[in-house]
């Protein structure tokens, strides 16, 4: 990749029906703010210092790469026509309140997944140093089942186009929620490492990135958590952020690295508890690519619109090199710049819950692990079949409402266990991969609540 102060080479995938598509009337997800975050790259001129493409849509069959084919075939045949004629199959794959059934659902899938693909292709080519698909993140959908908004895992299918071509890929994550189902996939292998920073505690979703859950068998210390309180800034993120990443860099050594971006952990998102400013967030970017590794960058959650797209784009142009005034330029989506029309928007005056003793305690756990593990593992695979995990219910939400919080506070129906809870740390050897398909879905699953 060229250096960090010098022009990199970046493909940015985008498809302009992305908007179009609506999760339904109260719901926290909107797609249309990849749309909005499009015009801003387009009215701030940065579009001209990227490759613009169209992403081929995501066929079934690459889809099945990670995903169970009944699971494909269910999000391919329901619409809202038949749903009510399926409702056992919308109850097994976790379809509802929170990952509703859509006009155009399957298509929705296809395009986002595409992009995430086609992004990876594209650094296997050696043709990118930077790919941005900013509809692409979403981290929670496991392989046979939906999950806090997100249909097809897009990240696990991206890194496994990835694994054809690079002997190690790191996956970071930075929305506020823990990236379960990118983990989950990955969680026996040691080609991928798998490194997430969230909110933890309570009730807040989905429950799972316990700082002990650090992978198992070939995996053991490949899944790093860093698991955080409310009000996180970006002083404190900083802190914890740039060391981390600089140890699992130099341990690791990747080959490339995958960034679920998700925009909820800023300040002022209506689902999200942290403090972070948008030039906080953009930060962790461009650390990771001062490393001068390949990227992969990504979307995710993030509900206040508006700030998300103000986000994304900003954090196109750091990592183009390119400055952009503050002034948000003329375009037809002005009105959700109002009343002050600004890129940046301040920070709230709310306390920070991470204590500095909290914060270099969960750090050193990190390193520890870190030191575990061999410089530069060895291409052998050996990595989980995904099972599922706990899962969100109903939100009740008023979409004018743009101040609703629940603290998230998503009630779950079922209880789906973690893979980390059928390995202690003892539990050593495993099922090697076939490196040359590095599909997932042929492998054992962990045992059903019912075999237990």
């Amino acid at each position: 990749m060229a250096g960090s102060t010098s022009r990199p080479r970046v493909d940015y995938f985008y498809d302009a029906l992305i908007g179009n598509f609506h999760y339904g009337e109260g719901h926290p997800m909107r797609p249309h703010r990849v749309r909005l975050t499009h015009h801003l790259i387009v009215n701030y001129g940065l579009y001209k210092h990227v490759n613009v493409y169209r992403p081929k849509q995501a066929s079934r069959d690459d889809m099945s790469a990670f995903h169970s084919d009944e699971y494909i075939r269910f999000l391919q045949d329901i619409t809202q026509d038949n749903m009510q004629d399926l409702i056992s199959q919308l109850e097994r794959f976790n379809l509802g309140a929170d990952c509703p059934v859509f006009d155009g659902l399957y298509e929705y899938c296809q395009t986002y997944t595409g992009g995430s693909i086609s992004g990876a292709a594209r650094i296997n080519q050696g043709c990118s140093d930077i790919v941005l698909n900013w509809s692409g993140g979403m981290h929670h959908a496991k392989k046979g089942e939906a999950s806090g908004f997100c249909y097809i895992n897009d990240i696990v299918l991206a890194i496994l186009e990835l694994l054809k071509e690079h002997s190690r890929v790191l996956y970071i994550d930075i929305d506020i929620h823990h990236g379960d189902g990118v983990e989950e996939a990955f969680y026996l292998t040691n080609r991928v490492l798998t490194l997430s920073f969230h909110q933890s505690g309570g009730s807040f979703f989905p429950g799972t990135g316990h700082v002990n859950d650090l992978g198992a068998k070939s995996g053991k210390n490949f899944s790093l958590n860093f698991p955080l309180h409310a009000g996180m800034d970006d002083a404190s993120y900083e802190s914890i952020f740039n060391p981390v990443v600089n140890k699992v860099m130099q341990h690791f050594q990747p080959g490339a690295v995958v960034l679920c971006c998700g925009a909820d952990s800023l300040s002022g998102d209506r689902v999200g508890c942290w403090n972070l400013s948008i030039r906080g967030h953009a930060a962790c970017l461009e650390h990771v690519k001062s490393f001068n590794v390949p990227m992969l960058v990504l979307g995710g959650g993030g509900y206040t619109v508006r700030n998300v797209s103000r986000c994304w784009a900003y954090e196109t142009a750091r990592l183009l090199n390119q400055p952009i005034s503050d002034n948000v330029p003329w375009h037809e989506y002005m009105d959700y710049y109002a009343p002050d029309y600004k890129l940046h928007v301040p920070v709230s005056n709310m306390e920070n819950e991470n204590s500095r003793d909290m914060l270099e305690k969960t750090r050193q756990k990190l390193y520890e692990a870190l030191s575990q593990l061999e410089h530069a593992p060895n291409v052998q695979m050996q990595t989980s079949q995904p099972g599922t995990r706990r899962t969100p219910d109903s939100l009740n939400v008023d979409s004018d409402d743009e101040d609703w919080d629940d603290g998230e506070t998503r009630p779950r129906a079922r209880h789906r266990r973690h893979i980390a809870e059928f390995y202690d740390d003892d539990d050593e050897g495993g099922d090697t991969l076939d490196t040359e398909r590095l599909g997932l879905k042929d492998f054992e699953e962990p045992p059903s609540d019912d075999e237990l």
